[in-house]
């Protein structure tokens, strides 16, 4: 080779590396950069004492805002009647328990009995069981595409999980019926879900790539794909078993009164059960969200994001915030509960149970302001729905206007006696989902569901599964 191709080549592989070495510099912290952001801390006195307190204090403990004025109203103009808290324990099933507490209250208004609980551990089973069908036909029907395929690849990181939305509640309590609590009571595995939810998760993506594999083999038809679905189910139908006990098909069952007497005892089957004391159309249920990211009054519908392969997608309504507070106005006052999912970590006073802006003034801590709203938070994945409860309670003032909003949850005696406080404010800004009895929607809402949906993709921010 001549010399001065050498030379040439040389040269042009120099300001090659050059030109990346100062493109890779460009956006670097240098000394003079960092020079400044040192002089930039001043460490003034009452720096040096703010530091003190947060290197040995929990933030929301020093930003606690103690002239808030709302931190100890408890009174609610309406209130939906309910009895007994529930407790999720360390499990995400809270889009079950909100649903089966909807259903409790009117269970509760209708017999007024000492007690009652429907089980969430027979309903747990069947979703579980569920879920992990949907995961292996998604594996067969998404069998030529690439393994690094989008799709693929949330179906392989999303196997399974306790998650939910209330979707879900309507297909497995259509399909499968209810029980009352004593007919298939908690286990330690449905109280803590973290160890069988993993060991079910491995189990299968082992299956899903075994499915995979076997697509690729000459002559393999979608029924013996199906066929060998079904053999692995056997197993996840054995861990589930053993980890939740066996859902009954028959139990006996004494309905008592508020004194514990007894009224009836009778057998059922968890479908007969449930025709005897719901006998509802759930699917006169509707979703709702506030998304200020997305178009309002236009349907929306989440691919993938169901609990069974026979069931339906997530489908909802995305309406401004005051039609939605007027929709649960209106359910509340007819003594009726509604779904509700929100941002729940957000401003949260765990001491009170209070859902308040008021709570916290980080602003004033950290001498710096947070000024995001609520469709920036959501774009840039600050905020999302991670919890759902149930909406019982509204006081409105004179005006017809909401000021404070009281939310039955799942977790045991926390909070305000196990309720939530939620100021109308907080309302606007971190709540996003709420599911609505058909007869207070308007007609011209429920006409919106008549127009073709808009098919959303199961990994959106704003659609991970409540907890």
């Amino acid at each position: 080779m001549p010399k001065r191709f050498i030379i040439l080549g040389f040269a042009i592989g120099f300001f090659t590396l050059t030109t990346l070495f100062s493109q890779e510099n460009k956006g670097c912290i240098s000394e003079k950069m960092l020079v400044d952001l040192q002089k930039s801390f001043q460490n003034t006195t009452s720096d040096k004492a703010i530091l003190n307190a947060i290197a040995n204090n929990d933030i929301n403990k020093l930003a606690l805002n103690l002239s808030n004025s709302d931190l100890n109203d408890t009174y609610f103009s309406h209130k939906v009647k309910t009895k007994g808290i529930t407790n999720q324990k360390s499990s995400g099933r809270c889009w079950m328990f909100s649903g089966m507490n909807i259903l409790r209250a009117k269970f509760i208004a209708k017999y007024n009995p000492e007690k009652f609980e429907f089980s969430q551990n027979y309903l747990f089973f069947w979703d579980q069981l569920e879920k992990s069908n949907l995961f292996l036909q998604a594996v067969i029907d998404t069998r030529n595409k690439d393994f690094n395929d989008k799709t693929v690849e949330w179906l392989f990181k999303n196997p399974i999980g306790d998650g939910g939305q209330f979707t879900g509640m309507i297909d497995l309590v259509t399909k499968y019926g209810l029980v009352p609590k004593e007919a298939m009571p908690e286990t330690n595995s449905s109280e803590n879900t973290t160890r069988m939810t993993n060991l079910i998760s491995l189990k299968l993506r082992e299956y899903g790539l075994e499915l995979r594999e076997k697509a690729t083999q000459k002559g393999m038809k979608e029924d013996a794909l199906i066929q060998r679905k079904t053999e692995m189910l056997t197993n996840i139908y054995r861990m589930l078993a053993l980890n939740l006990g066996v859902p009954p098909t028959t139990f006996t069952w004494t309905l008592k009164d508020a004194n514990g007497i007894p009224v009836s005892t009778k057998e059922y089957t968890p479908k007969s059960f449930y025709q005897e004391f719901v006998n509802e159309d759930l699917s006169t249920y509707i979703m709702f969200m506030n998304d200020p990211t997305r178009e309002y009054y236009k349907v929306y519908e989440i691919e993938y994001d169901r609990h069974m392969y026979d069931g339906l997608n997530w489908k909802y309504i995305n309406l401004p915030i005051d039609d939605i507070k007027e929709m649960a106005m209106q359910s509340i006052k007819d003594s009726t509960a509604l779904y509700f999912s929100c941002d729940v970590g957000k401003y949260y006073n765990r001491d009170n149970g209070t859902l308040d802006l008021n709570n916290f003034d980080y602003e004033s801590l950290m001498g710096i302001t947070f000024g995001m709203n609520k469709k920036q938070r959501i774009q840039s994945f600050a905020s999302s729905s991670s919890h759902a409860m149930t909406l019982c309670g509204v006081d409105i003032n004179k005006n017809g206007k909401p000021l404070k909003w009281l939310l039955e949850n799942s977790w045991g005696l926390t909070g305000y006696n196990g309720y939530l406080i939620m100021t109308d404010d907080w309302f606007n800004e971190y709540m996003f989902r709420l599911v609505v009895e058909q007869k207070y929607v308007k007609k011209e809402i429920l006409d919106l569901l008549k127009t073709e949906s808009v098919k959303l993709p199961p990994w959106d921010p704003m659609f991970a599964l409540e907890e």
